[in-house]
């Protein structure tokens, strides 16, 4: 995964996983990819420990850890909007924002669906 367009689709599969931990075990493959807990939490400026234990489910990472890790590895996150079928289009019509979703990109230019 030295590639980030790559390293960006496979969390962003991750993330649209019902299970968070699915999302942790794709973030530390990446982590891994990109050179490895110890350089990444140093990037970060993060603690590796804590790190660690995110990483093996002893924990979930505050938004804005999660943002410095993506960072270090050369990515950001992005949020877009769900997909919403035509039965919700009328509730959204009636004034509902739809929920938006995690996506996972590169840096520079957001992708979307």
């Amino acid at each position: 995964m030295g590639d980030p367009r790559e390293a960006a689709a496979y969390l962003t599969a991750a993330a649209e996983d019902e299970d968070p931990r699915v999302f942790l075990i794709a973030l530390g493959d990446v982590i891994a990819a990109r050179g490895g807990v110890s350089a990444i939490a140093r990037k970060a400026g993060l603690n590796r420990g804590n790190l660690h234990r995110m990483l093996s489910g002893g924990g979930f990472p505050r938004l804005d850890n999660l943002a410095r890790l993506l960072a270090a590895t050369g990515l950001r996150i992005n949020l877009v909007p769900l997909p919403v079928s035509p039965a919700k289009k009328r509730v959204v019509a009636a004034g509902r924002r739809a929920i938006p979703r995690l996506l996972v990109s590169t840096r520079g230019k957001p992708e979307g669906p």
